[in-house]
């Protein structure tokens, strides 16, 4: 389920006139700080969360700025063009941009990319692109062509895939639309001809993407109100040829066809997107987010004072133009489920935004129309429907499920099942849902190709299964190695024995990272894993709760060396989705007496990452005192045990002093209303 919250106005600054009042929206450095650049002669920084600026620069009269400027998260400074070829760079303790740091490049700048673990990037409009760094050391080099006459730049965006920068950009010429897709650590550059499809001739309004590990996700808002996706390979197969890349229907009528301006599409999960503009049937202007999975729209807020078509999203903000002011809007996108993406789960709006769940019609062949709850046409069909159901019972239902589930294929029986959970539920619901499980585990184990795995996730989210009802479910998601099936019956199941929980360790242990990054995995349990920042932030919660390491450490070396101690303070050893996966371990109900035999048979090597640490220690005593990699371990545990002691035994003092003064004020019955009394502690 997606719900937009309550908008505020940035410091309610009138941003100007023009249909671009805005040329972007970039992160700072520091965390909740955002540079917005107007189509002027400004660039101000805000702190979304003070709803206020923290700075201000200007260009001098006559100058204006012709790109966002983005901050170089190596330096902490920022980067903004004006005039098309002059590079300025500042901080915050600068104050006229006239007198920073200056460079003029030999060719005019389309924008500058710039996101955490890389240089920023300057993409030329001619097609070209050059490090920061680079172009800096030389200027006014010459800057090759790279699109051919006439196309034109309509967007960009810059990934890091693995460590590796890769920069895609949409260029325009005569009605048709091709994609360059470059990757930095190997220069290559492929190009792609996005082709329309079997759709009429339209043209493309907005574009935004998303990323894995080997294909890049285009997404397009087309002029005939619907979205679009084109999958282009990171890795072409021949990156010298021009190559085709054909888009596909993603949502139908997600916008009015009329709206020529004012529209916009952004990317915020795998499973949801955010569409800006003029919404059917009413044609009004309104921000809304739609369920791609499930392709529903899940909630909307009209903007009465109209927009721009721009739209940003950083974390859980919307940036956007509402009237003449710059809006945020926060959001929150759940975990996509069946019942959150038709309305049944719990959920109270904000006022002013309305949840409206927009049916799709499944038995469509291309499962992309949807049903409108406002026209009549679509109270016909919703009226036949009820009708259809109170003629079928729910039990004929169930056996026709159950029958589709031994002879059908995958995707017939995943269709079947979800018109099966939008119906009513009946007392014998928990075993009918029990006895699909079986009759789908039982045809796995017999058809070894057939794994309806999409079917098991649905199942699964209906909150009834336990796995004493179904043990064969997570033997076969074992089997599978299929860790995000693994993680939802860890934290739906509340009865799965020790063993198997300490199987699910041994793969989310072992799994390799590439296969996680391509994995959906739910890492809401998982903090931002920042190494040297999450260290200095716990370090001041330890000393906020009461003792300081530092202060009861009688080694020697660490006081005369207490910054080796900084240094040595250990990293996140895993990847936010591999800590996901450990959190739903660690969540499990278990047994110390049942887990303990069974952590005995964790490698090594895994053994220091866990957070049952008294029992792991326990389990492999042995093994922990004799391998390198616990050294750090054990000597941190050491340091931390010791101070502890040393503040409980300070504070047993304490508490005895003060029970020594709780009984003196006892004996006292004759205080007057008013008294002072020095008692002396020895």
């Amino acid at each position: 389920m997606a719900a937009l919250e309550e908008e505020f106005t940035l410091a309610g600054v009138p941003l100007g006139a023009g249909p671009d009042r805005l040329l972007g929206v970039e992160r700072s450095d520091k965390t909740d700080q955002f540079l917005v650049t107007d189509s002027g002669r400004n660039v101000i920084l805000y702190k979304v969360s003070d709803h206020k600026p923290l700075g201000s620069w200007s260009v001098k009269q006559g100058q204006i700025i012709t790109c966002p400027a983005v901050c170089n998260f190596q330096t902490g400074e920022y980067i903004v063009v004006h005039n098309d070829k002059v590079l300025r760079i500042w901080n915050n303790e600068d104050v006229n941009l006239d007198k920073v740091f200056k460079a003029t490049l030999s060719a005019e700048v389309h924008r500058i990319h710039s996101i955490q673990g890389t240089e920023p990037l300057v993409l030329f409009k001619a097609g070209a692109v050059r490090g920061l760094e680079a172009l800096l050391a030389e200027p006014q080099q010459k800057i090759e062509t790279v699109i051919s006459d006439g196309e034109v730049i309509k967007w960009t965006k810059f990934f890091m895939v693995f460590k590796h920068p890769v920069l895609i950009f949409i260029t325009e010429k005569n009605g048709n639309y091709f994609a360059y897709v470059q990757i930095f650590n190997s220069r290559v550059l492929s190009k792609y001809t996005l082709l329309s499809g079997q759709e009429e001739k339209s043209f493309v309004q907005s574009f935004t993407a998303s990323v894995d590990r080997k294909f890049i996700s285009l997404k397009s808002l087309s002029s005939d109100g619907c979205i679009y996706e084109t999958l282009i390979p990171i890795h072409p197969s021949d990156p010298d040829k021009n190559q085709v890349a054909v888009r596909s229907l993603l949502l139908k009528a997600v916008v009015s066809d009329n709206a020529r301006n004012g529209v916009a599409v952004s990317i915020l999960d795998q499973n949801h997107i955010a569409v800006l503009g003029a919404s059917l049937p009413a044609s009004k202007e309104c921000l809304s987010i739609w369920n791609i999975k499930f392709q529903t729209l899940q909630t909307s807020k009209e903007l009465s004072q109209g927009t721009s078509g721009q739209l940003w999203y950083y974390g859980e903000n919307l940036f956007m133009l509402h009237g003449k002011y710059l809006t945020v809007i926060p959001y929150k996108c759940e975990v996509s489920s069946l019942a959150g993406a038709l309305g049944k789960l719990k959920h109270t709006p904000d006022p002013g935004t309305h949840t409206v769940p927009h049916f799709v019609n499944w038995e469509t062949s291309q499962g992309c129309g949807f049903v409108s709850q406002n026209s009549k046409q679509s109270k016909r069909i919703l009226r036949t429907r009820k009708v259809e159901v109170s003629v079928q019972p729910e039990v004929l239902a169930s056996k026709q499920l159950l029958s589709t589930v031994k002879n059908n294929s995958e995707k017939h029986i995943e269709v079947e099942l979800r018109k099966f959970l939008a119906i009513k539920r009946t007392p014998d619901f928990h075993a009918t849902i029990g006895d699909i499980v079986t009759g789908l585990l039982g045809r796995c184990k017999t058809e070894p190709s057939f794994y309806p795995r999409n079917c098991l996730m649905q199942v699964i989210q209906t909150h009834v299964l336990s796995y004493s009802l179904c043990p064969g479910l997570m033997e076969i998601a074992l089997e599978k190695t299929d860790v995000q099936m693994l993680q939802l019956c860890l934290q739906q199941f509340p009865d799965i024995p020790e063993s198997v929980t300490c199987a699910c360790l041994k793969i989310f242990l072992s799994v390799s990272d590439d296969s996680l990054q391509e994995t959906d995995i739910n890492t809401e349990s998982v903090f931002d894993y920042g190494d040297t920042i999450q260290d200095e932030k716990m370090e001041e919660q330890i000393i906020q709760n009461g003792f300081n390491p530092e202060d009861y450490n009688s080694d020697k070396e660490s006081n005369e060396k207490p910054q080796d101690t900084k240094e040595e303070t250990p990293s996140c050893p895993v990847i936010p989705k591999r800590a996901a996966l450990l959190n739903a371990i660690l969540h499990s109900a278990y047994s110390e007496t049942f887990l303990l035999p069974h952590l005995k048979d964790i490698p090594a090597q895994h053994v220091t990452i866990m957070d049952w640490i008294c029992l792991l220690l326990d389990a492999n005593f042995t093994v922990v005192v004799m391998i390198p990699e616990a050294k750090r371990l054990l000597i941190s545990l050491y340091k931390f045990v010791k101070s502890q002691i040393c503040v409980y035994s300070e504070l047993n003092k304490i508490e005895v002093s003060f029970r020594e003064l709780q009984r003196l004020n006892q004996e006292k019955n004759n205080t007057e209303l008013y008294s002072i009394e020095v008692l002396e502690l020895f």
